[in-house]
């Protein structure tokens, strides 16, 4: 059984942490307001634009271009595309996208392609790095999503599509968290390269009326495939951006009120050991009276 001093350092260690997960919980929700606002706005534009690129793809449907079609290889090369954070303490926000991205990797490894990935967030890269590191031979291996500007995913993306064009890859899969609310966020999983998915052109078939070119549809979707790619790219970015400030938001929450029932629970134990020793001591004075 511990000492009143045991349990006295433990309940003032479990106060000084619930100060923490407060302020922790504070500050995530100062930062939430800013990283919604420019999730919402960048959500807007990237369907938008989306949109048009389906339209396009529609309209013209003998064109070819390496964004639009996957190529016949051999062995066709994947890479994938890690959204996370770069800091924890955000609940399962990293460790349940790593899951569903190590799915994708088993079912691409399965049907004999090579994958590659790259992080946008130091969390995704410290996890999926202890899972397989041979898989990061990218020439970048991780980024801070702190650090990602649109000029800097700009660079990233440009990157990656040299790539295509030199057909060092057929394949690209991005993984994110999409923003929902405070207390939910979606895991959601995009095929950026081929962007022609067949399904979601029939699907969207009359959503986007009759548009006309200029100069002509495919000068116009050579300029606007690349540029819709760096989008969904910055747009990942920001959801997940918001979504890690709302899960640190609800997970700090639960640790404050976690901290708060262990401080009852440590207090009302505390009384009642100390009612005990403050019961046997008056007892030994009554006996000690009544021997005498």
């Amino acid at each position: 059984m511990p000492s009143l001093k045991d349990l006295r350092n433990r309940i003032d260690s479990v106060k000084s942490t619930k100060k923490i997960t407060q302020a922790m919980k504070m500050v995530a929700a100062s930062k939430l307001k800013k990283a919604q606002s420019l999730a919402e706005k960048g959500r807007s534009y990237s369907s938008g634009l989306e949109s048009i690129v389906k339209g396009l793809i529609k309209s013209a449907e003998n064109i070819e271009h390496p964004l639009l079609k996957t190529m016949k290889f051999d062995k066709a090369n994947a890479l994938i595309i890690v959204v996370s954070s770069d800091r924890g303490l955000c609940g399962g926000l990293n460790s349940n996208i790593v899951k569903n991205v190590k799915k994708k990797i088993k079912k691409l490894h399965n049907e004999s392609k090579k994958v590659t990935l790259i992080c946008v967030g130091k969390k995704g890269y410290d996890l999926m790095s202890a899972f397989n590191e041979d898989l990061f031979n990218f020439e970048i291996k991780f980024l801070t999503i702190g650090e990602m500007n649109y000029k800097n995913t700009e660079n990233l993306g440009n990157k990656i599509l040299e790539g295509f064009y030199n057909n060092k890859y057929q394949e690209c899969y991005m993984y994110y968290n999409y923003f929902k609310s405070v207390i939910a966020q979606e895991i959601k999983s995009e095929t950026l390269i081929p962007c022609n998915n067949e399904d979601e052109i029939l699907n969207n078939k009359d959503s986007v009326g009759y548009i006309e070119y200029e100069p002509d549809e495919e000068a116009v979707l050579s300029k606007i495939l690349p540029k819709n790619f760096i989008v969904q790219i910055y747009k990942a970015i920001l959801e997940s951006r918001a979504s890690e400030q709302g899960a640190r938001m609800t997970a700090m929450d639960n640790a404050t009120r976690n901290a708060g029932d262990m401080i009852d629970k440590l207090s009302l134990k505390y009384n009642r050991q100390r009612q005990a020793i403050i019961t046997k001591e008056l007892i030994e004075i009554i006996s000690g009276a009544e021997a005498l």
